[in-house]
């Protein structure tokens, strides 16, 4: 019987958060390129590991179509600078495609596989609206294998609100309302920024400019440095 291995997650960042649409900040910002960003900032938070100790790199998204497909894993670490010989590959599980990104990796690494490996997703819904180029096969439909409402998110939440009521529209808007109050709260003491990886996003003239709420970001604090 093989031996378990312990697994240790190490250090995690990400980018900030953006209105999807013509007026968020990332719109003409590709996606891989977040996910690059990202990458080269996990690096630089841990400069004692080598690059070419990362064994593997698993990236999810859910819309793997244009500049958020391309094996997402492997052509991101390439450009983030890690050794070509390094391997990457792409997950797809809706939004749980992250989180299985990271549980993959970990398995991988308690089996002996590998020592080090980076593991995580991006979801660039500006660009690429989930189901936008889906082409959903009719024989779903056709052979009812599965109700038409569960193939628009949208109806799937009108669903939800008709086998439980008591959620209703109101408790729904008050329970954002109060999600984003806490979020709010959550940047002005200053517990996000410490994770998040500054983005220079480009305008409609052009212009590369910061956005808001990254400019306390860019003055980066001393970051803890986790070692493998």
């Amino acid at each position: 019987m093989a031996e378990i291995s312990d697994v240790y997650f190490v250090d995690g960042v990400r980018t900030p958060f953006g209105r999807a649409g013509e007026k968020g900040m990332y719109w003409n910002t590709r996606a891989d390129d977040l996910v690059v960003k990202a990458m080269i900032g996990l690096m630089e938070r841990n400069p004692d590991v080598p690059k070419d100790r990362v064994e593997e790199v698993a990236i999810a998204a859910t819309s793997q179509t244009g500049d958020q497909g391309l094996t997402l894993g492997r052509s991101t670490a390439i450009l983030a600078g890690l050794p070509q010989s390094v391997p990457g590959y792409a997950i797809d599980r809706m939004c749980a495609g992250a989180m299985t990104s990271v549980t993959t990796i970990a398995g991988s690494i308690g089996f002996g596989m590998y020592d080090v490996a980076i593991a995580g997703g991006v979801e660039h819904m500006g660009r690429h609206p989930i189901g936008a180029n889906a082409d959903p096969n009719p024989r779903f439909v056709a052979e009812k294998m599965v109700d038409p409402a569960a193939l628009n998110m949208g109806v799937t939440a009108e669903r939800i609100h008709d086998r439980f009521p008591h959620l209703t529209k109101e408790r729904a808007d008050r329970f954002g309302m109060l999600s984003q109050h806490k979020a709010q709260a959550a940047y002005d003491a200053g517990k996000i920024q410490p994770d998040l990886v500054p983005v220079a996003t480009k305008g409609e003239d052009g212009a590369w400019a910061w956005p808001p709420r990254m400019r306390a970001v860019a003055r980066r604090p001393r970051w803890r440095i986790s070692r493998f």
